[in-house]
């Protein structure tokens, strides 16, 4: 599989498309990059819904606005990473670049 290609079905289902190619992916540093960065961002996403889904009426709130944010947001990395660009989050970016870098299956 194109290395562009394996980098967008990275973000396809998230956390469970990052966990397969963190597993299946031996080679490439940019497909484990985008693998864990779509992974901590579906983290983020999942965390905050939670917490939001706690607090009466401006919590829900903030989760319907919360929504299509990380929709775009994840339109935006898919594009990025086929594209071929190591398109990095501020913080999540970051720790998934060191990650990559040090993990060996």
């Amino acid at each position: 599989m194109d290395e562009n290609v394996a980098a967008l079905v990275t973000y396809v289902f998230g956390l469970v498309t990052g966990i397969i190619f963190l597993v299946i992916e031996k080679e490439s540093k940019f497909v484990r990059f985008h693998a864990f960065q779509s992974i901590l961002i579906s983290a983020v996403y999942i965390i905050l819904n939670m917490v939001l889904g706690f607090l009466p009426i401006i919590g829900w709130l903030l989760t319907l606005l919360l929504a299509p944010i990380f929709f775009i947001l994840w339109l935006f990395l898919l594009y990025q990473a086929y594209q071929g660009n190591l398109f990095k989050l501020p913080v999540i970016g970051d720790f998934a670049e060191e990650q990559a870098n040090k993990f060996q299956p």
